[in-house]
């Protein structure tokens, strides 16, 4: 194989600013008349974006972006091996692109190199490396994060602002600070030009300088490895700026909130921040969520935007005309969408913008301008408009438990947890889901953080079981007392012990978050034997209608 080297007349150097100067120039970006311009500008840019993203045609926007990222990675090996120059058309795509696992390309095109990923999937050096074992496996996967990605990952944030701004025409989002908790921006340096670490670090670190009089925090307190000390730090700091915007994984937000309460004593979040505008949450179901963000919010006129990121791509995010997520289609992805009960057959059907269907669970694949070709993500959803194209997150390919025979999805759970929460007056903090195999019954073993315990921990799993079972003809049908599936065991956690657990096995704060479910049992075990053995457990219910209490 030979190199290419450009040929293109060499440019001068670019004049470095001094400190000074950029010093200067970012006090003069972040003063108030300025402050007042950008909010202006953005409020025209929302208007033209939003009008411009109501107009596409999904279909056709969707096969054009493909044809461009396949032009573009056709020299690499990735596109040799596929065949990329002859690709004329999704069916071309998806006659020469099987479907891939992260293990599988990782197998294929990147162990053997790693971590120097240059011309393999994607044209020239990838600069960074997003760090994720996601949230069913524990192996370290490493996401490639082109300089394209990074781009792409911005125009979709700038999207969603967009519309936000275009739904509230009085926002005065950049007259603030905006809010980003995530992990540490301190990346490794595996190799010359390639930096590893948390994607919300990556993207900190590449936010220009003139930015940063918008955003919170600075760029010496992002790069605070340490979990523990970030929070505290983030919180006392936080309490003097004036936030618009706080963005997170509901689960950490809800922690910083309650520690910036206790340091200034006020009654709610938006007494606090009397500006807050909106509340961006992703990675997980908010429903469970749902009553302790209002509740220490404190004030109705907060939005709640949902959105969709992952380490692969900005995938949606919450429309604020239908709180549906809304999907992404012109910033270098492309999606493909394979119907859940397929997944695993050889010759699934591989489904698009221009062929799908509504109301159907499908597994979500995505090639991108970062060089994942065909890869399945792990996540599955469903659609509720196809234009625009409109859907709801329904959980995880691998969170799903069945180890009976009982067929239970994420999302059915995530909803029963949330209907038996507002039954019984209860908030959830954290929760999981696992099977427990003892004797010639297993049962189901719920561990659960609240923010506000239900007065009778029983009427709560009786009402969480009794949803399911309206839910999922399977569940019910394996629910007969005594010949299936007892009522489910229940472990009320104390406070913070989830977040013990995660600091134990290396995953505290950030983008990391708590397993949901687990299909065999062994996370749900080690989970159970590390509050048992550390003194927090609240409260035992054993499985079965007799439900033997234990406090301890």
């Amino acid at each position: 194989m030979t190199s290419t080297v450009s040929t293109a007349p060499a440019q001068p150097a670019p004049t470095v600013p001094t400190p000074s100067r950029t010093s200067a120039a970012v006090m003069l970006a972040g003063s108030l008349p300025v402050r007042h311009l950008v909010n202006a500008g953005f409020h025209l840019h929302a208007r033209l974006r939003t009008s411009k993203v109501d107009s596409l045609d999904p279909r056709r926007v969707q096969e054009q972006g493909l044809l461009r990222l396949v032009r573009a990675a056709r020299a690499t090996r990735f596109g040799r091996d596929h065949e990329f120059d002859q690709v004329r058309s999704v069916a071309d795509y998806q006659k020469a692109v099987p479907l891939r696992t992260y293990e599988t390309l990782w197998n294929d095109y990147l162990r053997s190199s790693y971590p120097v990923f240059e011309n393999l999937t994607w044209p020239g050096r990838i600069p960074f490396l997003a760090l994720t074992s996601g949230t069913t496996q524990g192996t370290t996967k490493y996401i490639p994060i082109s300089t394209e990605m990074v781009v792409s990952n911005r125009k979709a944030a700038q999207t969603m602002v967009a519309y936000h701004m275009t739904a509230r025409p009085d926002s005065r989002l950049f007259q603030g600070r905006l809010f980003f908790l995530g992990g540490t921006a301190n990346l490794e340096q595996p190799a010359p030009g390639v930096h590893q670490g948390d994607l919300s670090g990556i993207a900190a670190l590449e936010l220009s300088p003139l930015l940063r009089p918008y955003t919170f925090p600075p760029l010496e307190l992002a790069l605070e490895s340490n979990w523990d000390t970030k929070l505290t730090l983030l919180a006392e700091r936080s309490i003097r700026e004036r936030i618009t915007l706080v963005s997170g994984v509901p689960s950490w937000l809800l922690m910083l909130f309650q520690r910036v309460l206790e340091l200034t004593g006020e009654s709610s979040i938006g007494a606090l921040w009397p500006d807050l505008e909106v509340v961006v949450h992703g990675g997980v179901k908010f429903d469970p969520y749902q009553k302790a963000f209002q509740e220490i919010l404190g004030r109705s006129d907060i939005r709640l935007q949902e959105t969709y990121p992952c380490s692969e791509g900005f995938i949606a995010f919450g429309d604020p005309k239908t709180e549906l997520l809304r999907l992404l289609l012109d910033h270098g992805l492309f999606y493909e969408f394979v119907p859940v009960t397929e997944l695993d057959s050889p010759n699934p059907t591989r489904h698009w913008l221009g062929t799908l269907e509504r109301g159907v669970n499908y597994a979500i694949v995505v090639s991108t301008c970062a060089g994942m070709w065909g890869h399945i993500i792990g996540d599955t959803v469903r659609f509720e408009s196809l234009d625009p194209p409109l859907l709801s997150f329904t959980g995880r390919t691998r969170y799903t438990l069945s180890a009976f025979g009982e067929h239970l999805i994420n999302e059915e759970v995530e909803a029963a947890i949330a209907s038996a929460s507002s039954a019984s007056r209860a908030s959830v903090r954290d929760w999981h889901v696992g099977p427990v195999f003892e004797g010639a019954l297993g049962y189901h073993q719920y561990v659960i953080e609240f923010l506000e315990t239900p007065d009778d921990p029983d009427r709560f799993r009786r009402l969480l079981d009794g949803d399911l079972s309206r839910r999922n003809a399977d569940y019910l049908a394996h629910r007969a007392e005594g010949v299936g599936l007892p009522l489910p065991a229940l472990v009320v956690a104390q406070a913070g012990a989830f977040n013990s657990w995660m600091r134990s096995r290396g995953k505290l704060g950030g983008q990391n978050k708590v397993p949901r479910m687990d299909g065999s049992g062994t996370l749900t075990h080690e989970l159970v034997q590390f509050l048992r053995q550390n003194g927090q457990v609240l409260l035992e219910i054993r499985p079965g209608s007799s439900g033997a209490t234990r406090a301890l």
